[in-house]
């Protein structure tokens, strides 16, 4: 999934898919940042438009080089992804970075993700961790959330800090309650370990509302292996139940 572009989309943008495209992209090519990042959007997507990848990828860039930091992040993302151009870790990291130093939380998310896990860039840890408190402090909605859930991980499994699994729930809980599906499963686990199991197969269930299909498979095998019981009887169902609403 991309990052949202616009929290509030002007108002005097069309409803109908087609009627948003055509009139973002006479704004577009009339050089205005916003639309031309928009339509690449819309282009990732095939929103109203043919899907294509390598035109919305073209778009970023032309918004990115007005400033557009969210245009640039997207950049990075389609280096990062594959979209629309060959994968480039190092290209994408330091697109991320450079909007990330200017202040943009899904950018300072997507470097922190990258110096996590060396891609592109030298594995460091600590910058990795700085960046994903500063995107928890400063996000909003779901990046908030996302960012959370990794500084939770980060105390879970003592990676640059003393493992302190209080502090690993307080941010899991943060997550789950931003909407982050990993933040969800993650929360549900630190609540069965406290045996509170009714209310863990409620985020078990929540978290299979909104994750990939990858992500709940995984998670299912999981909760077939758990030494909880609860979660090796009911898990599974619990999640699918979330996926099937979908």
């Amino acid at each position: 999934m991309a990052e949202p572009l616009l929290a509030d989309p002007a108002a005097c943008i069309p409803n109908d898919p087609r009627e948003r495209a055509a009139f973002l992209r006479a704004l577009a090519e009339d050089g205005e940042a916003e639309a031309q990042a928009l339509y690449g959007q819309l282009l990732l997507d095939g929103n109203g438009v043919t899907p294509d990848a390598k035109a919305g990828f073209a778009w970023f860039n032309r918004a990115a080089a007005q400033g557009h930091l969210m245009a640039l992040n997207m950049v990075g993302r389609c280096y990062d992804l594959g979209w629309g151009v060959a994968v480039d870790k190092a290209r994408a990291a330091e697109c991320y970075r450079i909007a990330a130093e200017q202040g943009l939380d899904w950018a300072m998310y997507n470097y922190a993700t990258l110096l996590a896990l060396g891609q592109g860039i030298t594995e460091d840890k600590e910058a990795a961790l700085a960046w994903f408190r500063k995107a928890a402090r400063m996000g909003t909605g779901l990046i908030g959330a996302k960012a959370a859930n990794f500084v939770g991980s980060f105390h879970e499994d003592g990676w640059v800090v003393s493992r302190d699994m209080t502090k690993a729930a307080k941010y899991y809980a943060r997550a789950a309650e931003g909407g982050d599906f990993r933040g969800c499963f993650n929360h549900a686990r630190m609540l069965g370990d406290k045996g509170r199991t009714e209310e863990a197969l409620s985020w078990i269930e929540r978290a299979g509302a909104t994750a990939t299909l990858a992500f709940v498979e995984k998670a299912a095998s999981f909760l077939d292996t758990s030494p909880l019981p609860a979660f090796r009887a009911r898990g599974r169902a619990a999640i699918e139940r979330g996926a099937a609403q979908c």
